[in-house]
């Protein structure tokens, strides 16, 4: 019996097919991998201390309308720090499991496009450089890729089925991306607008399944979904029930929101910004993109919608001002889909597999050196706002004193410049670090480290009277390089047999 059972687990795993678990695993390698390689970036920093001044000191998360982004991320990243303690592992560790969830999603849409387009588009997102990079930064998009697209296969699925479950894929999808950005409103836009514009081009060439199904759920169901919903968002808008405002400030954003979209406030780029990025980085998207050109020779419904909704999002997005990198993953993930879709398109289907099989190597490469080799390196246009690696000689030596013995955590330092991000956050435990911006000085200078702007490094060494060992650094691009300071009493094991380089307001090098 026992040897009946235990053939029978053998027969059933040779039997498993593998592919989709492989290419999951690929994908959450690829983010967990040296995942603390680099330090966090200015919108980790941001947002971790969000964290700490809203929801661990006030007890709950102040929605402001012009910060442009949910709370959601913010109450799950307080989560993670409960359990996990302040490291970046667990800042960035949400948005590598939602960046994965996507892959596993990506598989998902198999009923809809077929097994082979599926697989191929989500090993094309786990392996992209884009999709890698960003799924390895705790910052929103992440989020509003995964919403996204659970809203996209809930509508595929009451197309094409019509079943309650893939209303509540809608609901919670629409939540979802509600709670994460206010851009959802150009996401839910695009995807509506684009049914219609399908239905033209099945006039135009007709589809085989494009007529929707009769819906299995009811009016019940429908209320049950949206009373789930817009409980989620009052929820969390209102900072758990402390808040109140915040409910209502999610309409006042769209002033703030449309004239930094049409203003750019220092991050305005040109339209065809997203096709350099897609034309340096992201091959298979690229190729995907070319093919929506020919998706009316397509008879799949599903692969035509996301031709029609990617190329809709690529345009509003491309027309708006305010960009940044990462809103990249949550532009052309449907283009993967048609990327998939290429055999269907070339009458060379071998050629066609040899050509798509390159370019997914092409691009594991590029996303190898770009997360691991040059992952802070400041040309690559997807390093953007990144803290560069100068900031370890500051968090190491201290983080180790730490960790040694927990009182030094009270070691006292004075960060002496204006933007300091992301060290608010990383040094959010020691509680004597004070921040002095513009003209402000502690009243007693002298502290176990300082970090102090360039056009204040001789106001404050004026006023020094103890050794330190010193050193550049700079936080990150366009920024001016700070002094840092570190007190020779409490540092000088990590200069062995160095000399100060500042004693008590004498220079002996600069």
């Amino acid at each position: 019996m026992l040897r009946a059972k235990i053939d029978n687990y053998k027969t059933t795993f040779a039997q498993m097919d593998w592919t989709p678990w492989l290419i999951v695993g690929l994908g959450a390698l690829l983010r967990i991998l040296f995942l603390g390689i680099k330090p966090p970036h200015f919108d980790e920093g941001i947002n971790g201390w969000f964290v700490d001044a809203h929801i661990v000191k006030q007890g709950f998360y102040r929605y402001d309308p012009t910060n442009y982004h949910g709370p959601l991320h913010f109450y799950v990243l307080f989560l993670f720090k409960c359990l996990f303690g302040r490291n970046i592992w667990a800042l960035r560790m949400p948005v590598v499991i939602v960046s994965t969830i996507c892959i596993w999603l990506a598989l998902k849409f198999e009923p809809f496009v077929s097994r082979n387009v599926a697989r191929l588009a989500a090993l094309a997102m786990a392996v992209s450089p884009a999709f890698v990079f960003y799924g390895r930064y705790s910052i929103h998009e992440a989020w509003l890729l995964m919403f996204s697209m659970l809203f996209v296969f809930g509508l595929f699925g009451l197309w094409r089925v019509g079943t309650v479950n893939y209303l509540w894929c809608v609901g919670m999808g629409v939540a979802g991306m509600i709670l994460t950005k206010e851009t959802y409103i150009i996401h839910i836009g695009c995807a509506l607008i684009a049914i219609p514009v399908l239905q033209l081009s099945a006039k135009l060439n007709p589809l085989p399944d494009a007529k929707w199904v009769k819906q299995k759920w009811d009016y019940v169901d429908l209320a049950v979904i949206t009373f789930v919903g817009v409980a989620l968002i009052v929820f969390f808008y209102s900072g758990t029930f402390f808040h109140w405002n915040g409910v209502k400030d999610i309409f006042m954003a769209y002033k703030p929101w449309f004239e930094t979209g049409s203003e750019g406030h220092g991050h305005d780029k040109p339209w065809h910004y997203w096709l350099k990025l897609i034309a340096r980085y992201e091959w298979p998207v690229l190729l995907g993109l070319i093919a929506c050109v020919f998706c009316q020779q397509l008879k799949n419904f599903s692969l035509r919608y996301l031709a029609i909704y990617g190329v809709g999002t690529l345009a509003v997005y491309s027309y708006v001002h305010y960009k940044t990198p990462w809103c990249i993953i949550s532009i052309v993930w449907p283009f993967l889909f048609l990327f998939g879709a290429v055999p269907f398109l070339v009458p060379n289907k071998r050629l066609a597999n040899l050509a798509l099989s390159a370019l997914l190597v092409a691009s594991f490469i590029a996303s190898i050196r770009l997360n691991y080799f040059r992952c802070t390196t400041d040309t690559e246009p997807y390093v953007y706002v990144q803290t560069y690696n100068d900031v370890w000689k500051l968090t190491e030596p201290l983080l180790t004193l730490a960790k040694r013995n927990p009182i030094n955590y009270h070691l006292v330092g004075h960060l002496v410049r204006q933007s300091s991000y992301p060290l608010p956050w990383m040094l959010g435990d020691f509680p004597n670090v004070g921040y002095y911006e513009h003209e402000n000085l502690p009243a007693k200078v002298d502290a176990d480290f300082l970090l102090v702007q360039e056009d204040k490094i001789d106001k404050v060494e004026a006023k020094l009277t103890e050794s330190y060992f010193t050193a550049p650094l700079r936080i990150r691009a366009y920024q001016d390089t700070s002094k840092l300071y570190l007190n020779a009493k409490r540092f000088a094991e990590f200069f062995p047999g160095r000399q100060p380089d500042f004693v008590g307001g004498q220079r002996t090098h600069e």
